[in-house]
């Protein structure tokens, strides 16, 4: 994979629970980070005193975070009103040249911010709530 603009890395939220989705409004930056959690099952027995780790044990996880400009889009009012409902449907992130990983998702913040000379802006934090899947590109 080469390298790709960081505009085209999409955050989409499904925005009837039909599999309508739609990229969010006004994002500037946007970031995805997965994380597996290890059990360590490391004994008196393990040789040579290396921890070891319990493959496929632990939890798997996701969190998507993006800040940009606020728009007052139809983008902006289903995220805002998932934040407020505690909902967790579909998003997608697509990664350029890569893939798009696809499953639910909880929003767990939104901050808005602005000042008297600039734009508003606002930052949004999601959480995974289940299997995700990836399809690559």
């Amino acid at each position: 994979m080469g390298a790709q603009n960081g505009k085209d890395l999409l955050i989409k939220v499904d925005m009837t629970g039909g599999g309508q989705f739609e990229t969010i409004a006004g994002l500037r930056a946007t970031r995805i980070s997965f994380n597996a959690e290890s059990v360590d099952v490391t004994s008196l027995e393990s040789q040579g005193g290396w921890r070891e780790l319990l493959a496929g044990a632990g939890v798997r996880s996701a969190s998507i975070s993006g800040s940009g400009v606020f728009k007052d889009a139809g983008t902006d009012e289903r995220t805002r009103q998932l934040f407020f409902d505690g909902l967790t449907p579909d998003f997608q992130v697509i990664i350029p040249d890569f893939g798009i990983v696809q499953g639910p998702f909880q929003v767990t913040a939104i901050d808005y911010a602005g000042s008297h000379n600039g734009e508003a802006t606002y930052e949004l934090s999601l959480a995974s709530a289940g299997a995700l899947t990836f399809t690559a590109i």
